[in-house]
């Protein structure tokens, strides 16, 4: 093997973490993998990877052949396409999202994708737990409000904030509060997800900013059940526009505090930036960005483009 190949054979067992991952992503055996990081290291002289049972880890040594090779590949993948005149989607596309959107409006894009470019694998990752796109080696992901890693890029994909509402049997019974701290008084149905501060809500109007505790006697992590417990009229919900919308328009729910602003929930797809991105990761960044178009309109009040 040569050491262009050695070096991407390095680049996927770090990225993905394990090297039965990378032999599935290679379409080879996992003894095959370890057989050539072996033959790697000695000839190179020194250990690139410590390994244990449960993972594996970047010697100082891998760290610099990883980051100065990775360089490498990338002007090599530019030369070749420069003397080419552009590669075409192929290979292997990892992604992920939460389940409720991703089910909803990811998957059925990414089958449209995959049509159009049949020599590209998408592999969709649905979960509500929060996702590390350079630790757990994903190309893109899909996430909700404001962004804070400077080592990824981020391209808006919806426009989508987060609003208070309420079945109207539940108003009925309980008048909708004037105030932020009136929340107080009544049962909020409340979503766990990630490690935020359980049963706390934040709102902002102008420089106004109230951090509110709330209470109810139902919880959960998954955002549908806790929108049947809303339309039951079982108490307030905070909940992004896109999976609210339907009701709001149909008069099954109705908007809380409508004046008040909930922390950002537009949604991005993130990856990370290079001078040479990948022509499967560049198609598929633009395909997500145009099918998403309609949904980065104003829109009107409560609904917004939903």
């Amino acid at each position: 093997m040569d050491a262009f190949s050695d070096l991407a054979l390095f680049a996927q067992i770090a990225k993905l973490g394990s090297m039965a991952a990378a032999a599935q992503e290679l379409g080879v055996t996992p003894p095959v993998v370890s057989r050539r990081l072996a033959t790697l290291e000695a000839r190179l002289g020194t250990r690139l990877l410590n390994r244990t049972t449960r993972r594996l880890s970047l010697t100082p040594d891998g760290e610099l052949y990883l980051n100065d090779g990775a360089r490498i590949l990338e002007q090599l993948t530019a030369l070749e396409h420069r003397l080419g005149g552009g590669l075409q989607p192929q290979g292997t596309i990892r992604i992920g999202a939460t389940l409720g959107f991703g089910r909803l409006h990811i998957a059925p894009v990414l089958s449209r994708f995959t049509e159009e470019f049949p020599q590209v694998e998408v592999q969709l990752h649905l979960t509500d737990r929060p996702i590390n796109l350079v630790e757990q080696g994903f190309d893109l992901v899909i996430r909700f409000g404001e962004q804070a890693d400077s080592r990824l890029t981020a391209r808006l994909l919806a426009n989508n904030r987060r609003l208070l509402c309420a079945a109207p049997s539940y108003l009925k019974a309980h008048p909708a509060p004037a105030t932020p701290r009136e929340l107080g008084k009544h049962n909020c149905i409340f979503i766990r997800e990630g490690d935020e501060t359980y049963g706390t809500w934040y709102l902002r109007r102008g420089s106004d900013v109230e951090a509110v505790k709330v209470h109810s006697n139902l919880s959960s992590n998954d955002g549908t059940a806790a929108l049947h417990w809303a339309l039951e009229g079982r108490g307030i919900l905070l909940r992004s526009q896109w999976d609210v919308a339907e009701y709001l328009r149909k008069k099954k729910l109705k908007p809380v505090l409508i004046d008040w602003a909930t922390p950002p929930a537009d949604v991005y797809v993130m990856f990370q930036a290079t001078k040479q991105m990948p022509a499967k990761i560049r198609a598929l960044v633009d395909r997500l960005v145009q099918a998403f178009e309609p949904w980065r309109q104003r829109g009107e009040e409560p609904c917004g483009p939903w």
